[in-house]
């Protein structure tokens, strides 16, 4: 899922009939006919983002780094929220440096997906993020008390994680960004409370009423930050001895990379040391693949930690 199904109108048909040739002629491998296309609409409607952000992927194509950078570019000058995600193009070009992916373009990405999401994630990737996080939650809990009173799922998108915990968690709060992704989570009737915001900016407020979770869980959303400071503003919200549970996709290295799907993989000494930085106790760190691409499972570790 790297790009949004269907961008918003120019609001000229003519226009938006090119633009949907231009497209089908990239789909079709024909870099060189869409990037001639998207020129002539350009010159007709020069701050229409979608297209130049499509030039920019034609550019791509062609090998035209220097000429894809200067379309993405157009694209994120034209539309400020950036809901195609030109930025993110940017810094796998290595034209800007790594930064937080731009909320419209996480909204866009979920909201185009929300209704074939679940589909998507379980039949075409073979996604197993709550399975693989409700197995280690219940492997730290050995010994003690197996339900949570307040548990909050973060990037809760349509609710899957919450139909895996939902059994033991007294009271189930959710967050996310995109408001048809949290339809169909309400559609489950799994959570107390569902909220539409960004992760960041609810872990603050949260903090900031004096909130608290004896569970909170993170199944696939730190793939994209591209940092993990998030944790210092998350541990503030974790009860006594509450759980940190979550996934990443990782890779052999230090830091943190841009993989071409234009999520991020984290290494492990790098999740290690943001745990470290937030005051979080490692209780268990273990490789475990939650998706595959192109039928070959992603790389990833399942964590927790505790407060």
């Amino acid at each position: 899922m790297a790009t949004v199904t269907r961008p918003a109108s120019s609001g000229d048909l003519l226009i938006d009939r090119r633009f949907e040739w231009a497209r089908e002629s990239l789909a079709g491998g024909d870099a060189a006919g869409a990037a001639d296309l998207l020129g002539q609409l350009l010159e007709l409607a020069p701050r229409y983002a979608p297209a130049w952000f499509l030039l920019g992927e034609a550019r791509e194509q062609l090998g035209d780094g220097p000429g894809a950078i200067e379309a993405f570019e157009r694209a994120r000058e034209a539309d400020p929220e950036d809901g195609q995600g030109a930025a993110v193009r940017l810094a796998r070009l290595g034209a800007v440096a790594a930064a937080p992916m731009p909320v419209g373009y996480v909204r866009a990405l979920f909201d185009g997906y929300a209704p074939q999401f679940d589909e998507a994630l379980t039949a075409g990737l073979g996604y197993r993020g709550p399975e693989v996080l409700l197995q280690a939650v219940e492997r730290a809990q050995t010994g003690r008390l197996s339900r949570f009173a307040r548990a909050l799922d973060l990037g809760c998108g349509t609710g899957l994680a919450g139909v895996a915990f939902h059994p033991l968690c007294d009271e189930l709060t959710g967050i996310d960004l995109a408001p048809r992704m949290l339809a169909v989570a309400e559609s489950k009737g799994v959570y107390k409370r569902l909220i539409e915001g960004d992760v960041m900016q609810f872990a603050v407020a949260e903090k900031v009423a004096g909130r608290r979770y004896d569970l909170i869980l993170a199944a696939d959303v730190f793939m994209y930050f591209h940092d993990l400071s998030a944790f210092r503003d998350i541990a503030p919200l974790l009860a006594s001895s509450g759980l940190f549970a979550f996934t990443v996709e990782t890779y052999d290295g230090d830091g943190a990379i841009l993989r071409d799907t234009l999520r991020y993989a984290h290494g492990e000494a790098h999740v290690r040391d943001a745990l470290r930085a937030a005051g979080l106790a490692v209780v268990s760190l273990d490789a475990a693949s939650t998706r595959t691409e192109k039928g070959v499972p992603v790389p990833g570790l399942v964590v927790v930690a505790r407060a």
